[in-house]
């Protein structure tokens, strides 16, 4: 649990987290008014711990609230609230809908063996 920020003195107590395959990391820090999501994700050491992050394809968000661009505004001009959470989401490993596709041949194809 983050203590509470204190905007008096110029900070606000933020997290940030990130999920690989093998292991999950939530880093607590402060950050100066102003800051902006990607400042946060940069200050937080993450990067160095998760070298594989790729700053060009990885996508961020604001408890599940993605920052697109399109709806929400991006990671460098969000500006951080105080408890604010910034996710940093790994790239799509299968387009949804090719997943999808090949649950349904798969399901049909266990269909047609049991008739058999």
């Amino acid at each position: 649990m983050i203590p509470n920020s204190n905007p008096d003195n110029g900070l606000l107590e933020v997290e940030v987290v990130y999920a690989s395959p093998d292991r999950q990391r939530l880093i607590s820090l402060r950050v100066p008014l102003g800051a902006t999501a990607l400042d946060a994700v940069q200050r937080s050491g993450i990067l160095q711990e998760f070298p594989e992050i790729d700053m060009n394809k990885a996508s961020f968000g604001i408890f599940s609230r993605l920052l697109d661009g399109r709806s929400n505004p991006t990671a460098a001009e969000y500006l951080m609230q105080p408890r604010d959470r910034v996710e940093i989401y790994r790239p799509l490993l299968i387009d949804p809908m090719e997943a999808r596709l090949r649950r349904a041949a798969k399901l049909k194809s266990a269909n047609k063996v049991k008739k058999a």
